[in-house]
């Protein structure tokens, strides 16, 4: 059983990888036309790559809560590629703060930049968050709904890992709700491995918190909120957060 699932793996990240290549290019001339169409894309790759992992590795998906349409901040846990395909495939006008190097990855470069999103180089976070907020100051970054992820980078379902300030101050300069998000979909689809295991995959928006707390004390309900709410649903899935031994 396990080999079946993970050819059948493979074949999905084929599958996966190919559609990505062929709407790179279909859509890329319709960004020529109008830019907009970026977001059109986006919206349905990510579509087309929950279809896939339904039927081709049985992983379904659940996006639960309500799910933001305005401009606000979005902190989301982060366990693998598919939360980001939940949240995109969720929200209207999604852009995020992702790693430099991927501004220069083949079709996910191009878009990430056509829909806004805002590379940050990891050795110098601090410059890159105060040229952000200066960016959305003057009106240079695209509105939408801005997406971070607290902890800095993936996360394996159960690890404990300490989020950074970036969040905060993005939350305290753009006095912006930040709506929480939490996940599982680390025990289905891991941070290392090429398996993917069938089950039901849940990105769930939560309670905004409101503009106006002090950093510390919006870290502090942030990072509570999203490590409660991801354990619960991992134990959901039938998986014990504290059993993590490592990768």
């Amino acid at each position: 059983m396990q080999a079946i699932q993970f050819i059948r793996s493979i074949l999905f990240a084929g599958l996966m990888y190919g559609a990505m290549g062929v709407m790179g290019v279909i859509y890329f001339f319709l960004t020529l036309i109008d830019r907009d169409y970026a977001y059109t894309a986006v919206s349905h790759y990510t579509a087309v790559v929950r279809f896939l992992a339904r039927w081709v590795i049985g992983l379904k998906s659940e996006i639960r809560g309500d799910v933001p349409t305005d401009e606000v901040l979005i902190c989301s846990k982060h366990q693998s590629f598919f939360d980001i395909i939940l949240i995109v495939s969720a929200v209207p006008r999604p852009k995020f703060i992702m790693k430099k190097q991927l501004v220069y990855a083949p079709v996910l470069g191009y878009f990430a930049k056509a829909i806004g999103c805002i590379p940050v180089d990891r050795g110098k976070r601090g410059a890159a968050v105060k040229q952000m907020m200066a960016d959305v100051a003057s009106g240079a970054s695209r509105p939408g709904q801005l997406i971070i992820f607290p902890q800095g980078t993936r996360v394996a379902a159960g690890a404990k890992k300490p989020y950074k300030i970036g969040s905060g101050v993005i939350y305290t300069e753009s006095g912006q709700r930040c709506i929480p998000a939490a996940t599982n979909v680390g025990v289905f689809w891991k941070k290392n491995g090429i398996t993917k295991y069938p089950g039901t995959a849940v990105l769930e928006f939560l309670p905004a918190i409101e503009p106006g707390l002090p950093i510390e004390t919006f870290q502090a309900v942030l990072e509570e909120t999203v490590e409660k709410n991801s354990d619960r649903l991992m134990r959901e899935a039938g998986f014990d957060p504290d059993s993590y031994e490592g990768d």
